[in-house]
């Protein structure tokens, strides 16, 4: 593997096979340092925020909480706590709109307009001088997940099963998607904060070394992350890749790095590897270092119908309304709001849905972006096979989904589909192909809860 490592390194771009080349659009915000967003007066925390058991609430309405105290508890090992990002009162535990669309249960907190939101948060152990499960419980504690985008939580990929081993470990420091640069601005301005939660993560899964794969796009964030490394007492690499989308997904970050396939079916961890993201090695190191549970995260906040665009701390169930507000939404013209990146975030069809855990950006754009192309029938390009990263044919399964062929579906692999929407992107009938995906592991679904 060493040998591998050396000679993949000499490559000056290395990166995985297809994928597409979308316009970045990070110039508004990428050196734009990271601003408070201010308090509001009322908060959403939805109680499933994360993949696993949705949090069981703790609190009743008319409970008053202090910042940082969790409101709800895990509701299961694959599930974490949920805290209140500002001192308040419970106002109700009540469904609420959710930025995937559904109505669902959340804790709603009034914060008290007389109180200073400062932090104090109780001390926690030294993570490198505690027992592994002690450490474990406190990130759990914390609420902490993945901030990529996917909201996995932390203690659960950092909890090694037994007869597993992890040979590396790696940060995903690519931010290949467009427009956001929240996990920049961390590398840049918190680069010692990434390193030492690395370091927690490298010894709490027993890695011999560790990687951070970032785009060459983003030359001040690999300096910057160098220069902290010189002082770690575990070996780290950091590592300029090829800019390219999706680069930083799991798979292909692996591909790119050490020239290795993750098996249809199969984690990482069948690598004897472990991904995180940047922001989330800096988030654990920062509540080991103050307490602070994960109740505020980096949000970028841009499109050609924002006024003022920013990479914004923002606390936690803050409506996205009020965010772009602050950013100067220029209402009148705005014609649609991206929850997360343009190639897989979310539409929104009500402002009022809440900032998540794992929401890392907020887009709004006028009509002049978003233009609506009519679907035209598929001309056999192929011009989805080459963009694929995962080498699946986008137009078969999408002609499978459309006559509900589900044995077939599962014959080609539609789960090994991440919906990074590459077909979408490279599409010249404008066929909505990743949507279809997304139908086509619904009716996947829906024949196995059958049985």
């Amino acid at each position: 593997m060493t040998g591998l490592l050396q000679a993949i390194r000499k490559s000056p771009q290395p990166t995985f096979h297809h994928g597409v080349h979308p316009e970045e659009n990070k110039g508004r915000t990428n050196r734009l340092p990271v601003a408070r967003m201010p308090f509001v007066g009322e908060y959403v925390l939805p109680l499933s925020q994360h993949l696993g058991a949705p949090s069981p609430p703790i609190v009743v309405p008319g409970q008053r909480v202090e910042r940082g105290e969790a409101v709800a508890r895990p509701g299961g090992f694959v599930s974490v706590s949920l805290h209140s990002p500002v001192t308040g009162t419970v106002k109700a535990i009540e469904l609420r709109p959710h930025p995937n669309g559904k109505l669902m249960p959340a804790v709603v907190v009034q914060a008290d307009p007389f109180a200073s939101q400062r932090d104090q948060f109780p001390a926690v152990p030294d993570p490198l001088l505690s027992a592994r499960e002690t450490v474990l419980q406190h990130i759990q504690s914390s609420g902490m997940v993945g901030l990529g985008g996917a909201a996995f939580p932390s203690h659960v990929k950092a909890k090694v099963p037994d007869g597993k081993r992890v040979q590396f470990a790696v940060l995903n420091g690519c931010e290949c998607e467009p427009y956001l640069t929240c996990d920049h601005r961390v590398m840049v301005e918190n680069p010692g904060d990434v390193i030492r939660g690395f370091q927690i993560l490298l010894s709490l899964v027993g890695a011999e070394r560790g990687y951070i794969g970032v785009e060459l796009n983003k030359a001040d964030a690999i300096a910057a992350l160098r220069a902290a490394v010189g002082r770690a007492p575990l070996p780290i690499e950091i590592l300029g890749l090829e800019v390219k989308y999706p680069q930083g997904a799991e798979k292909m970050l692996l591909d790119a790095i050490f020239h290795r396939e993750v098996p249809s079916g199969k984690l990482p961890l069948d690598l004897e590897i472990v991904v995180n993201n940047v922001g989330t090695a800096a988030a654990i190191a920062q509540y080991f270092d103050t307490g602070k549970p994960l109740i505020e995260r980096v949000v970028t906040v841009t499109g050609d119908a924002v006024s003022r665009p920013a990479n914004l701390l923002v606390p936690i169930g803050t409506p996205v309304s009020a965010v772009l507000e602050h950013c100067g939404l220029r209402q009148g013209e705005a014609r649609q709001v991206i929850v997360g990146g343009p190639m897989m975030g979310l539409a929104q069809k009500d402002l009022d849905v809440p900032v998540l855990k794992g929401t890392s950006g907020i887009l709004a754009f006028t009509s002049e972006t978003v233009r609506v192309q009519a679907e035209m029938p598929c001309i056999r390009c192929g011009r989805c096979l080459d963009a694929c990263p995962v080498f699946l044919n986008p137009s078969r399964l999408a002609m499978l989904v459309r006559t509900e062929s589900v044995d077939e579906l599962e014959r080609y692999h539609l789960l090994d589909c991440f919906e990074c929407a590459s077909c979408s992107f490279v599409c010249p009938s404008s066929i909505p192909l990743v949507q279809l995906m997304r139908v086509g592991k619904g009716l996947i679904r829906q024949k196995k809860s059958s049985k």
